[in-house]
């Protein structure tokens, strides 16, 4: 997984980004009627119900586009919110209390989004072992915060990205020619650079499984697109010497049925490729 170093350098890009984005040259409809000297206070309204995600990013943002900014946060972040409720006040120079309002908006929307639907996932698994997992199939230029928000929820994090975990996929494996080989080369290329890293293989059936574990050196098993009873036959084959995982078309109606065959994880790309943003909304208090 990503450091904390890199995680806080991620969340920079993000914010700069966003309002460069965003702001350009300037906030003018702000600029064209709004005093500079202006002071005013707004709340962040919410117009849905879910998982509320995003509230310490937003500090972040405020913070770096005024940190003359004072907040009154009412609620954190994983906590169940409806309609109605006032997740904070922000309070300051009103221009930029607006120039910060879209920025924070898109992010705790998103990322509430997706708080939502990973509490409804943990929910569905509650009183198994297994544990659901995100992929890399997120938003480009934002990766941290839906991984981000999917801790909030109550799931975990899969690799960061490329460069935290070796993956050997469909893919590496048949241009690699072979499951064996893809692993003797992996082996191979982690000593000659000295990285430590995880290795994760993808099996597309049970001889696949079987491969796999004639080799040493593997941390988890992928089990792509498999169905309930040859899961179940794959996780008594593979037993204690490494960890299991199922991915593929896993949705609310299958998610503990995969879980109930004793799988270690279950990874879902839909936490972070589908959802539908909460709605949320910043508004002025006269």
């Amino acid at each position: 997984m990503i450091t904390q170093e890199q995680f806080d350098s991620e969340l920079k890009m993000i914010i700069s980004n966003a309002i460069r984005e965003d702001v350009g040259d300037g906030d003018h409809s702000s600029l064209a009627c709004i005093p500079e000297n202006a002071r005013g206070k707004a709340k962040l309204l919410v117009k849905d119900k879910g998982i509320i995600g995003g509230v310490n990013f937003a500090k972040k943002v405020f913070a770096y586009v005024d940190k003359n900014l004072k907040l009154d946060i009412r609620i954190e972040d994983g906590a169940e919110v409806t309609y109605g409720d006032v997740v904070m006040y922000v309070e300051g120079p009103t221009q930029s209390i607006l120039k910060a309002e879209r920025t924070v908006l898109n992010a705790m929307q998103r990322m509430s989004a997706i708080a939502t639907k990973t509490r409804m996932f943990v929910d569905l698994l509650e009183g198994t072992k297994t544990h659901i997992l995100d992929t890399r199939k997120t938003t480009p230029g934002i990766r941290v915060l839906e991984k981000w928000a999917v801790k909030i929820g109550g799931g975990e994090n899969h690799r960061f990205a490329l460069y935290d975990m070796i993956m050997l996929k469909d893919n590496h494996i048949d241009f690699a020619g072979g499951i064996t080989k893809a692993i003797e080369m992996t082996k191979d290329y982690l000593q000659e650079t000295g990285k430590n890293l995880q290795i994760m293989v993808e099996a597309r059936n049970l001889f696949e499984v079987e491969e796999i574990l004639q080799n040493d050196g593997v941390y988890r098993i992928l089990l792509d697109n498999f169905d309930y009873e040859d899961t179940r036959k794959a996780v008594k084959m593979i037993g204690d010497k490494c960890l299991t995982e199922s991915s593929g078309n896993i949705n609310e109606a299958t998610i503990r049925h995969y879980a109930e065959c004793g799988v270690n994880y279950i990874s879902s790309g839909a936490l972070t490729h589908s959802v539908y943003n909460m709605d949320l909304s910043l508004k002025a208090v006269k």
